[in-house]
């Protein structure tokens, strides 16, 4: 069982991959072992819908890994079954990706916005999304966008802490 929609997101941390991507879908799919790395040909392929402030924990947690368990189960059946089809994967659609490290959850202000955002929640809750405050490693969970707006002007310069507003730290983004 592979956590993604093969081929796309190939490798260690297809979850956190989709989320800091960006993409609205994703899934699970169980795939016959090959030599290569989720190489091998799809046998049953699950979908599911990723929200816009979904996390790498929403994700997995809620409807991944249940979701995972119960293709596993259809597959199996399929198989001894003799009724199971397999799919092989599209290469020219591949992609590879490594382990997801705490050096690549590091926030940069200058990126837009979505970029800050989709690393906040592919992040959260492992290995965190983190920043520096006044000189203190400060990471970031359960991220959301909002247009704060002050006079009609955007508030606060990009990175800045704006305040605290219901319980959350608010920071300008670009």
């Amino acid at each position: 069982v592979h956590a993604s929609l093969l081929p796309r997101w190939r490798g260690a941390a297809p979850i956190q991959r989709a989320l800091m991507a960006g993409d609205s879908v994703t899934g699970v799919q169980v795939m016959r072992m090959s030599l290569g790395l989720d190489e091998g040909a799809v046998i049953l392929q699950k979908r599911t819908p990723i929200g816009e402030n979904d996390t790498l924990g929403t994700v997995y947690f809620e409807r991944l890994f249940p979701m995972g368990v119960q293709a596993m189960l259809e597959a199996a059946d399929l198989v001894v079954a003799g009724k199971h089809k397999e799919s092989v994967q599209d290469e020219t659609r591949a992609s590879y990706e490594g382990w997801f490290r705490e050096a690549e959850a590091r926030i940069h202000w200058a990126q837009h916005v979505d970029a800050i955002h989709n690393l906040i929640r592919g992040s959260d809750p492992a290995p965190g999304a983190w920043t520096t405050l006044s000189g203190a490693k400060l990471q970031l969970f359960d991220s959301r966008k909002e247009l704060v707006r002050t006079f009609g002007a955007v508030r606060g310069k990009i990175g800045e802490v704006l305040g605290l507003e219901g319980g959350r730290l608010v920071i300008a983004a670009q």
